[in-house]
């Protein structure tokens, strides 16, 4: 890397998710973009698509307003949020008019495609185009090896043979299970906390008249031992915003003991396959699906039980603690961004929040707006904030008592 300039000449990001792709966006709208070389995992030329929901937060808004430039909205309003009790009444002691934006996964992964490499799809139609350069983009990629150099760090990985690659700077925004953070950071562990998160969608027109009062534009939870749900509208097909043809999101946490046959029989997918973290859409065995509608017809309010009877397509995380406590390394060259330097229980609906956080910092970083021990110090503060915030969070709400039980 340059004496003379923060600006790298060759970045490459391990991984190709949301915080992968805000980082090279950063890179490439520098006035003096650095080659940018993405290395994602899965061999599919597009991620798939969860079906998932996501808070978009003030660091999320203010990163795409910055670097996205899209002119258009990205999210549907939430202006309240409210409390169901068991027989589906809205708690008016809860009711707090606060609004909330959110959005979804798909349509934040398409644009940021789109802005980094110009793939286009049905969530860029109208969109214009600009003349930042573009990323290189690589799928299939499992990375083996991280070694500082004489020239550099270099990177090794497998991609139908061997290969290897000099960069100035490696980015590790490859997630919760990093395969960089386990290079250069092994005693880091990633330890399940005991509890899941079911989570589905279904069209907002396919709601009863009553579920749909409590549950479009506002943010609506139900408390219960040992079961947290919560739910909120988002974009529907190709990120449209229009009423009537969004989504209802739902993410509903439920105590699942590790070791026990339920949980076995949970995170084992109908292929058989043993599932660490995620089992993912068309994984789900018929008879836990089965069993899991019929538990919410007995302990959730009605409306939200009738979310999950008219889901299609259900899958399941397993909820996860995980932080490092530095982010840089070998010299600086090396740095864990997003999910990579801290997992965030998702009761913070900050993950992407951090993704974001991270990249507009590393934005003031290269523009000279702040020294690297000042980007370090900012992305690590607020990476052990969340993270404790979401521990203090999802104890709370699924091995204690909440203040709002029905």
């Amino acid at each position: 890397m340059s004496t003379q300039s923060t600006t790298p000449n060759s970045v490459v990001i391990v991984g190709g998710s949301l915080a992968a792709l805000m980082h090279a966006l950063v890179f490439l709208s520098l006035p003096s973009p650095p080659k940018v070389r993405i290395l994602e995992r899965s061999p599919t030329a597009l991620l798939h698509d969860q079906g998932a929901g996501v808070v978009a937060g003030n660091e999320t808004q203010e990163f795409f307003a910055k670097y996205v430039r899209l002119g258009r909205d990205i999210a549907v309003t939430s202006p309240m949020r409210h409390y169901l009790n068991r027989k589906g009444d809205v708690m008016p002691e809860t009711v707090k008019h606060q609004a909330q934006r959110m959005t979804s996964w798909d349509l934040l992964y398409h644009l940021l495609r789109w802005r980094i490499e110009g793939r286009e799809s049905g969530h860029t139609q109208g969109l214009e185009a600009d003349d930042r350069p573009k990323a290189q983009y690589d799928n299939g990629c499992t990375v083996t090896g991280v070694a500082e150099d004489p020239d550099g760090i270099r990177l090794t990985w497998t991609q139908h043979g061997e290969h290897s690659a000099i960069a100035d700077l490696v980015i590790a925004a490859d997630g919760a299970s990093s395969t960089i953070r386990k290079l250069v950071a092994p005693a880091v562990e990633r330890k399940y906390t005991g509890y899941v998160g079911w989570r589905g969608t279904c069209p907002e027109t396919e709601l009863s008249e009553a579920a749909r009062e409590v549950f479009i534009e506002r943010f609506t939870f139900y408390h219960t031992d040992g079961n947290q749900i919560l739910g909120y509208v988002i974009p529907g097909h190709d990120g449209t915003l229009e009423p009537g043809k969004r989504l209802f999101n739902w993410v509903w946490y439920c105590n699942s003991a590790d070791g026990s046959s339920e949980h076995e029989d949970l995170m084992t997918g109908n292929d058989g396959k043993r599932h660490a973290i995620t089992l993912p859409v068309g994984a789900m065995k018929d008879s836990v699906w089965k069993r899991q509608q019929e538990y919410a017809a007995e302990i959730l309010p009605p409306q939200f039980a009738e979310a999950v009877w008219k889901t299609e397509q259900p899958f399941v995380q397993a909820i996860t603690d995980v932080i490092s406590s530095q982010n840089s390394f070998m010299d600086g060259k090396v740095l864990l961004v997003g999910d990579s330097l801290a997992g965030f229980r998702p009761h913070t609906a900050a993950s992407t929040g951090q993704a974001a956080f991270d990249a507009l910092n590393l934005g003031q970083w290269m523009s000279g707006e702040i020294t690297k021990e000042k980007y370090d110090e900012k992305v690590l503060e607020f990476a052990k904030r969340l993270q404790h915030h979401g521990v203090v969070l999802g104890e709370r709400s699924q091995f204690g008592r909440h203040p709002f039980n029905g």
